[in-house]
């Protein structure tokens, strides 16, 4: 895709815990004959082989190193991993064959692995993207049911930072007529917090999830749900959504040119413009394969 900045990614878990009613993940699980509701938040998948998979990958001849992006559809650090490590496990991956990698979370639960993220960040080879699409805990608790709270997602920003962890601020989604009147106060803590970078992403609403949102503002924001897409229609040119490359994470015509500008402004304003976000910031040199599996094994006999 040219519209994002990867061209790889790995995703330890199917479905996501977090439950964020805006989730443009939500209708790949009508690929397994489920649904992109309920089910996409309880019925969960776990790759519990990821970390070998990536590994073996990794040691293929002519492997050709690039970011690989770790979280790019379901949250890698979302409660699951408490127990099932299977981000950690990747990351221990990464960080053994010193190959970059670009994180996308809100979970709080990142934090955890500041040993193996300090460690990759002094060679140049991480950078994070916290995720934070709204300061109000009350909205948050109904938009982002299980997510943490965006008071521990800009802890997490200070802790990573401390560390020597880049971090930037992914302000996903923005929506317009519900979140977009917050984007100074979110590029503001955020800077506060100690990120040196931002993004945005407008609310995306593919397939099914379009009766999803509606009937969540319905029954949350219901004194604003003709209004909120309303809003998103003048972003995408009188439509709910435009799946095009180019216009569907930013929307198009003058609204949404308006709203490009208004945040690049604040970005400037706040100093989130200091680092380039994701693969392009990172070091690309460092990697070595990992060993043949038949000698990780034997080493594993002494």
């Amino acid at each position: 895709s040219p519209d994002v900045p990867f061209d790889r990614s790995i995703n330890p878990y199917r479905g996501c815990e977090h439950g964020c009613i805006y989730c443009f993940a939500r209708p790949t699980h009508a690929y397994l004959g489920l649904s992109p509701g309920l089910d996409f938040e309880t019925r969960l998948f776990a790759k519990v082989n990821a970390a070998a998979a990536l590994a073996d990958e990794l040691r293929r001849p002519g492997y050709q190193v690039r970011t690989l992006m770790l979280g790019s559809n379901t949250d890698p650090y979302q409660p699951l991993e408490r127990h099932r490590r299977l981000t950690r496990a990747v990351l221990q991956v990464l960080a053994d064959c010193r190959h970059p990698v670009a994180i996308a979370t809100k979970g709080a639960l990142i934090v955890r692995d500041l040993d193996l993220l300090a460690e990759m960040a002094s060679r140049r080879l991480v950078h994070v993207g916290v995720s934070l699409a709204t300061l109000d805990a009350d909205l948050a608790r109904t938009l982002e049911p299980r997510a943490a709270s965006p008071k521990r997602r800009l802890a997490a920003i200070t802790a990573l930072t401390r560390a020597g962890v880049p971090v930037s601020v992914l302000v996903a989604p923005v929506i317009p007529g519900l979140t977009d009147h917050e984007i100074e106060a979110i590029l503001a803590a955020a800077a506060a917090a100690g990120a040196s970078g931002g993004s945005f992403t407008l609310l995306r609403l593919p397939w099914e999830l379009q009766d999803l949102f509606a009937d969540w503002l319905t029954t949350h924001r219901p004194q604003r749900a003709q209004r909120v897409l309303t809003r998103l229609k003048a972003h995408r040119e009188g439509k709910l959504y435009r799946a095009e490359w180019g216009s569907r994470m930013k929307g198009s015509g003058e609204e949404a040119t308006m709203l490009a500008q208004r945040f690049a402004l604040a970005c400037r304003r706040f100093g989130l413009d200091r680092i380039t976000p994701g693969a392009a910031s990172l070091d690309h040199c460092q990697f070595r394969p990992p060993p043949p599996a038949a000698a990780t094994a034997q080493l594993s006999l002494f």
